[in-house]
């Protein structure tokens, strides 16, 4: 299930371009399924972390193939509308989004 407009980019090879604007993204394991979505105000920083660090100490999102991103002014509100619909259509949190709370208005 893909959530977002923008094309599904494999991890490693992209995940060091990123812009440093806000943005949301929304991380797939290797069957192409939903693990997590985040939310940025500086997505290069954020991935940039991600990359250097890969995921030490986070089992869930070392799971990461491919992932999309959605540059936006808003990153924690459209987080939240992203989780919301993702929800609402399968049922569950992604895997590693139920590790946190989620504010809600």
């Amino acid at each position: 299930m893909e959530l977002l407009e923008d094309k599904m980019r494999v991890w490693l090879e992209s995940a060091k371009f990123v812009k440093a604007i806000p943005g949301v993204y929304v991380f797939y394991n290797r069957n192409k399924e939903v693990i997590y979505i985040g939310e940025s105000s500086d997505l290069e920083e954020t991935f940039t972390r991600y990359v250097d660090t890969r995921f030490e100490g986070n089992e869930c999102k070392q799971k990461t193939q491919t992932y999309q991103r959605e540059f936006t002014s808003n990153p924690k509100e459209r987080q939240i509308q992203l989780i919301e619909e993702f929800k609402k259509e399968s049922g569950k949190l992604p895997s590693c989004n139920t590790e946190i709370k989620l504010e809600t208005h």
